[in-house]
């Protein structure tokens, strides 16, 4: 049965695989897109709303509040640009968020005011969030002496390079060039780490 399906779907039959993970990730790709423009326009709605607390009388609790909430945005935004950009959640920046968004609340509510089990917990939270960062930069790579998260990064930049080159080729050798490079920066990332 296996065989029989893996078959159909090579030679064009009615499951294609292929076509169906491609169709899954346009749709996702979309969601993606969707979630990107209802974080901006929630930025400037809250960029907006900043603008007119910065009125007298000035409340600087509020205002510091919704300072720090529009760089949460912005890092949730950032967050969405780079899964668009390379199929990846970036660990460091959803880290960077969680630490900016807890200290946020510190900040809303005030230390002094929150009961010692908040206070307590929140510095746990912030405790292991500064570890995970640690250790993510130190971590030895993964897979056989290769970072996914630096080579997918390096693979995308070096597939622009790689193609741009390949548009405004000149003669064989720049080519060759390009390639190269491509393969030394591959290379380059796996005996650094």
């Amino acid at each position: 049965m296996y065989k029989l399906l893996k078959n159909q779907s090579t030679s064009g039959g009615w499951l294609n695989k292929a076509g169906i993970v491609r169709f899954l990730e346009t749709i996702q790709d979309l969601l993606i897109i969707s979630l990107c423009i209802g974080l901006f326009s929630l930025m400037a709605i809250q960029l907006r709303a900043m603008f007119f607390e910065l009125l007298p009388p000035l409340n600087f609790k509020v205002v510091t509040s919704d300072i720090l909430f529009l760089l949460i945005l912005v890092e949730l935004f950032r967050l969405l640009i780079i899964y668009l950009q390379e199929q990846r959640v970036s660990i460091g920046v959803a880290v960077e968020v969680s630490i900016v968004s807890v200290l946020r609340e510190a900040l809303v509510r005030g230390v002094l005011e929150a009961h010692w089990t908040q206070i307590l917990s929140a510095c746990a939270f912030l405790i292991v969030m500064a570890l995970l960062l640690i250790v993510r930069a130190w971590l030895p790579p993964t897979f056989n002496g290769i970072d996914p998260e630096k080579m997918v990064s390096l693979r995308h930049k070096g597939k622009e390079t790689y193609e741009s080159s390949l548009t405004t080729e000149k003669s064989p050798e720049d080519s060759i060039i390009a390639a190269n490079m491509l393969e030394s920066n591959v290379n380059g990332v796996s005996k650094h780490h």
